[in-house]
């Protein structure tokens, strides 16, 4: 399903990403079109080494493409440098990895606003926004703890927060249920199916989860660095 208010928020054009091991070239992506909606819940599958992790990368301005073009909101990441790249991923996209990537000594509520604070955005509209935000994902009442003071889910929790919090254009969630157990993937996928849609957040997914698949709008199946 696609939800385009606005034009498309993430768009790929013949996107070609080859990595080099000495004098071996290893294609992981071959020539991609995508165009992902505003409003979308999509699912990019496929088997270990299909490209979709990398595909991740690329849409998350965190690598670059060997040829193609890859658009967010328009704006062709092919021209920007590395420090309107930076602006870019910390202003508009959104990241949950599986590996949680909190900041191990800062709680909670701090790693779900920092975002926002290097956006210099105001202590009272902070607060009003992350602690809504926690609310959202069942962690009224936990703001104050560490990391390691918080389960694998709860954890994911605060990612997620963090991820939603500065209203990103996409939220990229790179195998987000990887390191949970069935009964909080499941909670997981309900909380980031409210965040889309009761705020309209867009997410896209790369997952071999079965469970993610099911809940997806839409899937986009990958295999030897082609969208089939």
């Amino acid at each position: 399903m696609i939800v385009n208010n606005a034009g498309m928020i993430v768009e790929l054009s013949g996107v070609t990403k080859i990595y080099r091991q000495g004098a071996v070239e290893v294609p992981a992506l071959r020539g991609v079109d995508l165009k992902v909606g505003r409003g979308e819940f999509s699912a990019i599958v496929g088997p270990s080494g299909s490209g979709k992790t990398t595909m991740l990368n690329l849409i998350g301005a965190l690598d670059r493409p060997t040829a193609g073009t890859i658009s967010i909101e328009g704006q062709d990441l092919g021209s920007l440098g590395r420090r309107e790249l930076s602006r870019l991923r910390r202003d508009r996209i959104g990241f949950v990895f599986q590996s949680y990537n909190l900041i191990p000594v800062l709680t909670a509520y701090e790693n779900a606003e920092i975002v926002m604070a290097l956006q210099g955005v105001p202590d009272r509209e902070r607060r009003d926004r992350v602690m809504g935000l926690l609310a959202a994902v069942g962690l009224e009442g936990m703001e104050d703890r560490r990391p390691d003071e918080l389960s694998g889910g709860q954890q994911q929790r605060v990612a997620i927060a963090r991820a939603i919090a500065a209203d990103p254009a996409v939220v990229l969630a790179d195998e987000p249920t990887a390191n949970v157990d069935s009964e909080t993937a499941d909670k997981l996928l309900g909380i980031m199916e409210a965040l889309n849609r009761d705020r309209g957040a867009t997410f896209v997914f790369s997952t071999h989860d079965p469970r993610v698949m099911e809940r997806a709008h839409r899937v986009i199946r990958m295999v030897d660095g082609r969208i089939v």
